[in-house]
């Protein structure tokens, strides 16, 4: 009887491991929004990882998540690093900045640490359209067989897509603010200007 169910139970694992083994070996998860506001103002929040907690989706899940932001003076552009260490909602990982083109494009490789070790490419496009901006979100990256095996269970592009959507969202609402507050600033700035100084007249030519 005990050989019947040891033989049984390897049939399964047989099965189950084939079945793992023909799952997708890539996957990319990729989300849009248009944003009332120009290229420029919604690259800034993106291309600096200093203005992600503004809108990430991560960033609320754990007040207490330890961040170090380097790689270049300022933490933002082409080598920019973003580490983070958080609860087991957020785990922990490492972005990198390689790629970054003014208000157009910043490519970001992510590297989870935990709870699980993987690499993904994420790749942010800004487009002006329409008196606004078209952003594109997208994460790809190769299933190993631990990431095969989990898509058994969990469909990447519902669950990761999501948190895409609520980024996105917050990211519209930070750059529109943004945007707004720079319209009043350059709006007060130039109603609150000294009128220019008319030049002296020129004295009158004498009677002739």
């Amino acid at each position: 009887m005990l050989r019947k169910v040891l033989i049984g139970l390897a049939a399964v694992i047989v099965v189950l491991l084939v079945v793992i083994a023909t799952r997708p070996g890539t996957y990319r998860v990729e989300r849009s929004t248009r944003i009332a506001a120009p290229p420029d103002v919604v690259f800034t929040l993106v291309n600096d990882f200093h203005d992600w907690d503004r809108w990430s989706p991560w960033a609320k899940l754990d007040p207490s998540m330890k961040l170090e932001i380097g790689g270049t003076p300022t933490g933002a552009g082409t080598g920019a690093t973003y580490h983070w260490v958080g609860n087991d909602k957020v785990g922990e990982g490492k972005m990198l900045i390689t790629e970054s083109r003014p208000a157009q494009k910043v490519a970001i490789r992510l590297e989870f640490l935990r709870p699980m070790s993987q690499v993904a490419q994420t790749e942010f496009t800004f487009r002006p359209e329409a008196g606004g901006t078209q952003v594109n979100w997208a994460m790809s990256g190769d299933n190993n067989f631990m990431g095969k095996a989990f898509s058994l269970f969990a469909d990447m592009d519902a669950m990761i897509g999501k948190d895409f959507e609520k980024g996105l969202a917050g990211m519209r609402t930070a750059a529109e603010a943004e945007f707004k507050r720079r319209a009043e600033s350059a709006t007060a700035s130039t109603t609150s200007a000294p009128p220019a100084t008319p030049p002296p007249a020129e004295p009158a030519a004498p009677a002739k």
